[in-house]
């Protein structure tokens, strides 16, 4: 199974990171931020990646250093245990549904990290969860595990389904993306024979 684990520790956050990519979707994410946690459940539970964390962050100043160092941590942890990417689909798409919400994502895992996020909510804030600090995940994420992600909202009312279908629609992405491909699996999919930086 292709694992890792990362450790990382700032005087906001100290977080530990554990993922295997070839799991069952079982997760145990306690991050203090309870919005946060059932987002990162559901990129494991829809993923099929295994995915443990542990955050103690700032909390008394606000969600953003936990959030984003806990994108940096996950997306860390995804790369390490990627390797050389060697034998992946490398690329996935689809539309996601969650009730009145579509959200559409697409994914390149590449070695070169952009986001596009093209994502709206209409209240600033989603329980005490800052709606901006879903996109700071996603950023975090993206630049850490080195993948080309774009991610629209198509039309949504709801901004929990908003958010959610964002978490889901990139877990279901990176599931087919990452998956070792039978009539490839010794060779890394790029002409140029690497997917690093």
């Amino acid at each position: 199974m292709r694992k890792a684990s990362i450790e990382r520790k700032t005087t906001e956050t100290e977080i530990a990171a554990s993922v295997a990519l070839d799991g069952t979707g079982a997760y145990d994410v306690k991050t203090g931020v309870g919005f946060l946690d059932h987002m990162l459940e559901q990129l494991a539970r829809h993923s099929l990646i295994d995915i443990k964390l542990r955050a103690k962050g700032d909390l008394h100043i606000d969600f953003h250093h936990t959030t984003e160092d806990s994108g940096i941590a996950l997306g860390q942890a995804v790369a390490k245990a990627l390797g050389d990417r060697k034998g992946i689909r490398r690329y996935a798409s689809l539309h996601l549904p969650m009730d009145e919400t579509l959200t559409r994502a697409a994914i390149d895992v590449s070695g070169r990290p952009y986001l596009i996020w093209k994502v709206e909510f209409s209240r600033p804030k989603i329980g005490d969860f800052d709606t901006e600090l879903v996109r700071e995940w996603f950023q975090a994420f993206a630049m850490n595990a080195g993948v080309t992600l774009h991610v629209e909202t198509l039309y949504g009312d709801n901004n929990h389904h908003i958010a959610e279908s964002c978490f889901k629609a990139l877990a279901r992405c990176l599931r087919e993306a990452i998956e070792i491909d039978p009539r490839q699996k010794d060779r890394i999919p790029s002409t140029k024979g690497s997917l690093s930086k």
